[in-house]
């Protein structure tokens, strides 16, 4: 699924950049790389619970989480807005942590059907962090 998803990055994000139809609370990550410094940009879906954000991928550490958790900070971008410059904190096994699965919800189609289904493999590997806008 996420070759898939990385084949047709360019699509998605031409349509998130036009009308977000069906992309829900998709938002641009940008990242510092932890080895080359070059910022990266990576489409996810802002997981939100009362005032609280949470970004995170399902599968473990891939290279955007590693960079977020070297980098600490990062910029978000919501559709057609400025980027907000945010802190990152990874999420620990525990009850903030657990929050985050109630919110698979606003993912978009397929992906909010498909988390649902692999909970117990998403609570096993799945890294998540808590995200708040950085004071300057």
């Amino acid at each position: 699924m996420y070759w898939f998803v990385k084949v047709t990055d360019p699509l998605i994000r031409s349509e998130w950049r036009s009308t977000g139809i069906g992309l829900g609370s998709v938002v641009d990550l940008r990242v510092e790389g932890r080895r080359s410094g070059i910022y990266r940009r990576t489409l996810l879906t802002l997981l939100v619970d009362g005032d609280r954000w949470f970004l995170g991928h399902p599968n473990g550490a891939v290279s955007w989480t590693r960079n977020l958790e070297a980098a600490g900070t990062a910029e978000i971008a919501f559709r057609r807005q400025a980027p907000v410059h945010v802190r990152a904190r990874l999420l620990e096994p525990g009850e903030e942590r657990d929050r985050v699965f109630g919110t698979f919800g606003q993912h978009p189609f397929p992906a909010n059907v498909v988390y649902r289904l692999a909970l117990a493999h998403i609570r096993a590997v799945g890294v998540y962090f808590a995200i708040e806008p950085a004071t300057a």
